[in-house]
């Protein structure tokens, strides 16, 4: 599989709501970027808790979910350009069905490894000023997707995102996401047994499903 890159995107850390900052409004960089650790060069997050780190350091939303977001809020203008959700990515072909844990992509020379879904939070309804978004998240798992950078480099618009390794077989990033995060919580000790044994799960995913075991 490979989906060309039609923009990396960072952002700042500004007054969002109140006393809250948030670097959610991101912007295309012209030109290459270097990709660390800890996402790409000159990206902010605000909220060092429930945002960046190393199992989070790339965040890709598909575009192929902006027509159907489209229907539900309308033609907003967030959704005229990239970067509607926080994205550093901006791609089309690579959604959450189809993406497994633990996939490794190149991406210009940076290697890249799909960590977990990302949880949706309020930030995104106040961007967009519409209620009910991250209920439509919980209840269809178009989430997006963290990654984790495996080795550092470079990248720019128009490179290929290409899959050079197959992750966890049959653990797509929509199905973790429905068993943790998703309107129905998974119950099933069995499956959350084994969302704790993926190994190229984030730590913080898989202490949420031991957890859950109780």
């Amino acid at each position: 599989m490979s989906v060309s890159v039609s923009a990396l995107l960072t952002g700042k850390a500004a007054p969002f709501r109140g006393d809250e900052a948030s670097a959610i409004a991101k912007s295309p960089v012209a030109g290459r970027v270097k990709i660390t650790r800890l996402g790409l060069k000159g990206d902010q997050q605000a909220d060092a808790v429930h945002h960046g780190g190393p199992h989070m350091a790339v965040h890709l939303y598909p575009r192929d979910h902006y027509d159907g977001w489209r229907k539900l809020v309308g033609d907003h203008p967030l959704l005229q350009q990239p970067g509607a959700f926080g994205e550093n990515i901006s791609a089309t072909g690579l959604v959450e069905t189809a993406a497994l844990v633990g996939d490794r992509f190149r991406l210009g020379t940076a290697l890249l490894e799909i960590s977990q879904p990302r949880k949706p939070c309020w930030k995104i309804e106040h961007r967009f000023g519409q209620k009910g978004m991250v209920a439509h998240i919980v209840q269809t798992g178009r989430c997006g997707i963290y990654f984790r950078v495996i080795e550092e480099g470079h990248a720019e618009a128009g490179d290929l995102l290409e899959q050079l390794e197959a992750g966890h077989d049959g653990w797509s990033v929509e199905r973790v996401f429905m068993a943790i995060f998703g309107a129905s919580p998974s119950k099933d000790r069995s499956e959350l047994t084994e969302i704790m044994s993926l190994g190229r799960l984030s730590p913080d995913l898989q202490e949420r499903a031991r957890r859950a075991l109780g």
